[in-house]
């Protein structure tokens, strides 16, 4: 059966792009070693897609791992923003005594537990660094 040049044509984009079934591509394939000039032509398409700056589409198995790693990422963005928020708020925590119904004492963390202060303070500095920098990561073009 004898296919026209202008299907093998219709077919070349996606023979190009990666798209294509493997029965498409070795049929394209076999048309371009029976054909020297449509050789040629799809070379010259080759070249000008290569000149245009038209990068290849990446494989499907490769979007899927992107996918993951970022919704990895996003998932840890939010756990560092909870965990800084958390340990934020409990270096404000304050102690109240009561006497008489009345408050007469109110101290802040750091007076009474001056070492577990200290741990949530590079608890939450770490936490705010870390959840500031994979925002950041995550932001960039270069991704």
């Amino acid at each position: 059966m004898k296919v026209p040049r202008e299907v093998v044509l219709d077919l070349v984009p996606l023979y190009l792009s990666g798209e294509a079934s493997p029965v498409t591509l070795a049929f394209v394939e076999g048309c371009l070693k029976e054909d020297p000039a449509l050789a040629e032509r799809v070379h010259r398409m080759q070249l000008e897609e290569l000149a245009a700056g038209t990068p290849p589409a990446p494989p499907p198995e490769l979007e899927l791992r992107a996918l993951r790693r970022v919704r990895r990422l996003l998932g840890l963005k939010r756990w560092l923003f909870g965990l800084a928020i958390s340990f934020t708020a409990l270096l404000f925590t304050l102690n109240f005594s009561f006497g008489d119904g009345k408050p007469f004492n109110i101290q802040l963390f750091l007076f009474d537990y001056p070492l577990v202060f200290g741990i949530c303070l590079v608890l939450a500095v770490g936490c705010w660094t870390a959840y500031v920098l994979l925002r950041r990561h995550l932001r960039s073009k270069a991704f």
